[in-house]
């Protein structure tokens, strides 16, 4: 439960930082809020295809489970509201791509549609990603049917939480996007740490730095700078000499170890 509760808040921390605003705003049809999509993934196409197969998954469980105090009957019966919940499904899913997001929603209806409907909002920050994995099983490919996972860095998530959608239509471009996006990102980060250290501002004085400073003060500087590089170079050459007889001693060592060995041989 404390792991669940961590995940919800660092999701919804996500969102707040994504959205410019506090975390404590919850809003899920936020539209208006967020950055303007740069990609926008589609499953319209690959609707049919999806209920199909979802319904070939459910009738395989169903006659596996006849057997079993006939669970499987009730399965076959519950069949028509599965379909329907599978439609509301894949026609409510939103993935598109921002400057610096994945965002996934969708809003279904329960196992029972009497009961309301469930509605998921999902943020990923595009530099927490770490690939996009295109997959398809047996079955799937049967019904031409895709299934995309968004694996995390490893850093703040463990793998198992990694983002899992089927039925897009086009994976592959979803994919391409989100990489170049990923890359340029990434580019910009790094440009920007690079610069930082050369925009420091340098403190500005009315007058000169070198009229400021006194004759005395200066001789007595440029006397003492060359003495304390002397220091300096007085100590490397100490710690060279003694890396040098250290070298040495290791090298008489390994004669005298391997002259005894000789011998042993030898005897």
């Amino acid at each position: 439960m404390e792991d669940k509760d961590r995940l919800a808040e660092t999701d919804r921390l996500e969102r707040g930082l994504l959205l410019d605003r506090g975390p404590d705003s919850e809003q899920f049809d936020g539209d208006e809020d967020e950055l303007p999509p740069l990609y926008t993934a589609s499953f319209a196409e690959a609707e049919e295809n999806f209920v199909k197969y979802q319904t070939a998954r459910w009738l395989l469980y169903s006659l596996l489970l006849i057997l079993a105090w006939g669970i499987g009957l009730f399965m076959l019966i519950y069949l028509p509201l599965r379909r329907y919940i599978l439609l509301n499904d894949i026609r409510s899913r939103k993935l598109y791509l921002t400057a610096n997001a994945i965002v996934y929603k969708v809003r279904r209806p329960v196992s029972f549609p009497c009961f309301g409907v469930l509605k998921k909002e999902k943020h990923v920050l595009l530099l927490s990603v770490a690939d996009v994995v295109i997959e398809q099983g047996y079955l799937q490919s049967l019904f031409g049917v895709y299934s995309i996972r968004i694996e995390n860095v490893g850093v703040r998530r463990p793998p198992s939480d990694d983002v899992q959608i089927q039925g897009i239509t086009d994976p592959h471009a979803f994919r391409e996007a989100v990489l170049s996006q990923l890359s340029i990102t990434r580019g910009e980060v790094f440009s920007r740490k690079v610069s930082a250290p050369n925009d420091t501002p340098t403190p500005c004085t009315g007058h000169s730095s070198i009229d400021s400073v006194s004759p005395s003060k200066f001789r007595h500087d440029s006397l003492s700078l060359p003495r304390l590089g002397e220091v300096a170079i007085l100590q490397k050459l100490e710690e060279v000499g003694s890396s040098v007889k250290r070298v040495q001693t290791l090298i008489e060592v390994q004669k005298l170890q391997a002259s005894e060995i000789a011998e042993s041989n030898l005897s």
